[in-house]
């Protein structure tokens, strides 16, 4: 019988991009609409998911520097680099379901366990991802280009896998700071693409603005269940994490009421605002 844990291992196991997020699509529906109701459990996790030849991966100090704005370079360049950030986007979804699937209800024994809607919620995020992957290539095609065509860099999965054996430090990582910055930083995107004039992409960036604020709830719904059940202070114990395995800053200006919605609360992210959390030891 197909189990949740096999269709997520059968995204982050395919190479090529389209069909990824295709199969995202697919295993999705599968799961949500109870065709499949087992989770399984994964026992020799891969630690990179698979990806095309193209594009090439380069150190994130080497990225060439954007074309000036307005200008079809420069906007391929930007479709480009948050493809690349929807593509990774696909893989973490369906990594958390499986990296993660012993803390579900149907093999826990002792001691913690997620419940089914947990894994709902990851399903979810794993579908918009690749709706917004499809999107944006489809936007990119618009422009004589295609995903693949320049350069992009790996630190989100490495961060990610910084965290790959700490489940709280993933949800407080991954959804509660990278995907928390996407709310910051998407709104002078959508503004600068109205005032070129484009609002075709304008309203794409606005529906992944939109549909992130629910994946960044579903971080922070989840690390507080966590929290609650192992009696830690939410606020206190998202710092201690973010101290210990972010390596960058947390950069003002913040999208409070976007952040708000989604259930984060200034006083946990303020405070460490301006901090280089790559500069380790006196953070701890």
């Amino acid at each position: 019988m197909t189990t949740l844990c096999e269709v997520a291992l059968e995204v982050l196991n395919c190479s090529d991009a389209i069909e990824k997020a295709n199969k995202s699509s697919y295993n999705a529906a599968l799961w949500l609409e109870g065709n499949i109701k087992n989770i399984g459990i994964v026992n020799d996790m891969p630690m990179r998911p698979q990806r095309p030849d193209k594009p090439d991966l380069i150190s994130i100090t080497k990225m060439p520097k954007r074309r000036k704005a307005g200008s079809r370079e420069s906007k391929i360049a930007l479709l480009h680099a948050i493809a690349h950030i929807e593509l990774n986007a696909i893989d973490l979804a369906w990594d958390i379901v499986a990296r993660f699937a012993y803390y579900s209800d149907q093999n826990a024994s002792d001691g913690f366990s997620m419940p089914a809607g947990f894994f709902d919620d990851w399903v979810k995020v794993g579908n918009d991802e690749a709706r917004h992957f499809l999107m944006l290539e489809e936007r990119l095609n618009d422009f004589g280009a295609t995903y693949g065509d320049l350069p992009a860099h790996d630190g989100l999965w490495e961060a990610s896998m910084q965290t790959a054996a700490d489940f709280p430090a993933r949800l407080a990582i991954v959804p509660m700071v990278l995907e928390a910055r996407g709310l910051d930083v998407t709104p002078y995107m959508i503004r600068n693409m109205k005032k070129q004039g484009d609002e075709k992409t304008a309203n794409m960036f606005q529906i992944i603005h939109d549909e992130e604020i629910s994946h960044v709830a579903a971080g922070t719904t989840w690390f507080k269940y966590w929290c609650d059940y192992h009696n830690l202070d939410v606020e206190e114990h998202w710092q201690h994490l973010v101290k210990t395995y972010f390596n960058g800053q947390l950069k003002p200006p913040f999208n409070h009421p976007s952040r708000e919605e989604a259930g984060m609360i200034r006083d946990w992210y303020e405070p460490l605002a301006d901090i280089d959390f790559s500069i380790k030891g006196e953070n701890q």
